[in-house]
C-alpha cells in the first residue's frame, strides 16, 4: 500500500532524500500555444498545484524524497512536434518520466520512443484505446481515463434520456473517430448522420446546416477547447437548440464556461470528475485551486493534481529509485490512487477503474452559471483490459 497524504496541508512538505538517491527528472508535455492551449492552461496549473502541495517549488526541490528537476516542453497540438520535445527530453535532459500528454495522436507518436528508452509515461489526460489493449505496455501509468469510456457514458445516458436518433459531429483524429465508436456501443437509438471535422476548426456553419438538414432529435458533439467554445456560441446562435438537444461531450466545463456563457444552459454531459464532491481530498483541491486562479478548476487540472501525487507516492514507495520506471509504474498500478476524486483501483492496463457522472450547465440559486452533478451513470472497467497482456510480474 502506498503511504500517501489524504488531504496535505497547504504549507509546503519535505523529505528527506534516502542515501543514494537519485536525482529526478520529469518532462511534462503540455500544449502551450494554438487552439489547444485553453486545456494547457488548467493542465499547467494542476499539475504544478499538485507539486506545490507534494513540497516542491522549483528545480532541486525534493518530490517524494528525491531532488527533482522539471523540464516543459510545448507539443502545439502537432504530434511531429510532440515527438520532437520527447526526443529531446529524453536525450538532452534524460528524464526518467514523462508526463502530461493532452492529445492522444500526439501520446501515440511518442510512446513507443518512450518505452525503447525504458521511461516511465504518465498520461495526465489522453487515453487512448491503442495503449489499453494488446499494445499496453508496463511502463505505462494513466491518471486521467481511458477515453472510450465518456462517450460510452454519453451513449448511456442518452438512451437513458429516450432519444431516438441522433446526429454525430468529431474531429477527423483518431480521439474521435473513437467518440463515435464508443458512442454506439451504449446508444440504442439511430445515427442520422455524421460529419468529421478538421482538427482546430473555428466555423461549424456549413457542419450546423447538415445538421439542421438531417432533423434528428439529439446532436452528439465532441469538439474539446478553443474548438468547443466556436462551436457553442455558433451552436446558440443558429437557432437549433430550440429544436434538438445538444449532448457536448468535454466542451462544457469549467474551463470553458466562462467564455461560452449562457450558450451552454440546459446541455447535459458525462464526466468522470465530480466538482461538488464532498471528498475531503476534492474540497482541498478546489479550494486550493480557486485561492490562487480566482476560478474553478476542471478535470483537466484535477488529473494533473492527481499526476503529481501519485508520482511523488511512488517515488518515496521505491526508496527514491527514481531510475527504475518499471518499479514506479508497479507501484502506483497496485495501490489505490488517492486522487481527488476517491480512492481509484487500476485496471491491468494502467487505466483508472472510476465512475462516470451525469452533469449539467444550470443556474444556480443566486443566478450564476455552474455545472451541477446529477447522479452515477456508470463505474467499471473500461472494455479493453482483458486484451493487455497481464504486466504485473514485469
Amino acid at each position: 500500500m502506498l503511504r500517501r497524504l489524504a488531504v496535505p496541508a497547504l504549507a509546503a512538505f519535505t523529505f528527506a532524500a534516502p542515501a543514494g538517491a537519485d536525482e529526478l527528472r520529469i518532462g511534462f508535455v503540455n500544449t502551450e500555444t494554438g487552439s489547444g492551449a485553453i486545456l494547457g492552461q488548467h493542465f499547467r496549473r494542476g499539475w504544478e498545484l499538485g507539486l506545490a502541495h507534494q513540497g516542491w517549488a522549483k528545480d532541486g526541490d525534493a518530490l517524494g524524497g528525491v531532488p527533482t528537476r522539471v523540464i516543459y516542453g510545448d507539443d502545439q497540438l502537432k504530434p511531429e512536434t510532440g515527438l520532437r520535445v520527447v526526443e529531446k527530453m529524453l536525450a538532452s535532459d534524460r528524464v526518467q518520466i514523462l508526463a502530461g500528454f493532452i492529445w492522444s495522436n500526439v501520446l501515440l507518436a511518442a510512446q513507443q520512443t518512450v518505452f525503447d528508452r525504458k521511461v516511465l509515461l504518465v498520461s495526465v489526460n489522453s487515453g487512448s484505446a491503442a495503449l489499453a489493449g494488446k499494445q499496453c505496455s508496463p511502463l505505462f501509468v494513466s491518471t486521467g481515463f481511458q477515453a472510450d469510456q465518456n462517450a460510452e457514458a454519453m451513449g448511456t445516458l442518452v438512451d437513458q434520456d429516450g432519444i431516438k436518433s441522433v446526429y454525430v459531429m468529431v474531429p477527423n483524429f483518431q480521439a474521435g473517430k473513437d467518440q463515435i465508436k464508443s458512442f454506439q456501443l451504449r446508444y440504442k437509438g439511430k445515427i442520422v448522420g455524421q460529419t468529421l471535422f478538421k482538427l482546430g476548426e473555428a466555423d461549424f456553419q456549413a457542419d450546423l446546416a447538415k445538421v439542421r438538414e438531417a432533423r434528428p432529435e439529439a446532436l452528439f458533439a465532441f469538439a474539446p477547447g478553443a474548438m468547443g467554445i466556436a462551436f457553442m456560441k455558433q451552436w446558440s446562435a443558429s437557432g437549433l437548440a430550440d429544436k434538438i438537444r445538444l449532448y457536448p461531450l468535454w466542451m462544457v466545463d469549467y474551463l470553458t464556461l466562462p467564455a461560452i456563457g449562457d450558450a451552454a444552459l440546459g446541455t447535459v454531459h458525462s464526466n468522470h470528475w465530480d466538482p461538488d464532491s464532498t471528498h475531503p481530498r476534492n474540497q482541498h483541491f478546489v479550494k486550493a485551486y480557486l485561492a490562487k486562479h480566482g476560478a474553478m478548476p476542471s478535470h483537466f487540472a484535477a488529473q494533473a493534481y492527481d499526476g503529481a501525487s501519485a508520482i511523488a507516492a511512488a517515488v518515496r514507495a521505491t526508496g527514491g529509485k527514481a531510475s527504475d520506471a518499471a518499479a514506479l509504474a508497479r507501484e502506483i498500478r497496485k495501490s489505490p490512487l488517492e486522487s481527488v476524486r476517491g480512492d481509484l483501483k487500476y485496471n491491468v492496463n494502467g487505466f483508472l477503474i472510476q465512475p462516470h457522472y451525469r452533469r449539467a450547465a444550470l443556474k444556480d440559486v443566486s443566478g450564476k452559471l455552474v455545472i451541477r452533478t446529477q447522479g452515477k451513470v456508470f463505474e467499471q472497467p473500461d472494455a479493453y483490459g482483458g486484451d493487455c497482456p497481464d504486466t504485473s510480474r514485469i
